[in-house]
């Protein structure tokens, strides 16, 4: 899991059809070797703008949808509280 800020709303009004009803957010790498790189996550907890959040990435993502069959890397599974230092 990696820590990431959200940057923006990805939106795509032509996807698979496994990726429908699927919330995408642009988020940035908080800290680590990966520090700056930007990342497309879904997001399954309604994560706004702005907010610090955890992301599950690989294979373990896709289990997070409950569904083996949809294409995802990256999935937002928490967010941050406020009074956590970084």
């Amino acid at each position: 899991m990696i820590a990431a800020k959200v940057i923006d709303n990805i939106w795509s009004t032509r996807k698979a059809d496994s990726l429908r009803g699927l919330k995408f957010m642009l988020v940035e790498v908080l800290g680590g070797i990966d520090a700056g790189r930007f990342i497309i996550a879904a997001d399954t907890i309604g994560a706004g703008i702005g907010e610090r959040v955890i992301v599950c990435n690989g294979s373990s993502a896709r289990k997070m949808l409950d569904r083996d069959d949809v294409p995802i890397d990256a999935v937002i599974v928490g967010i941050i509280d406020e009074d956590c230092a970084f």
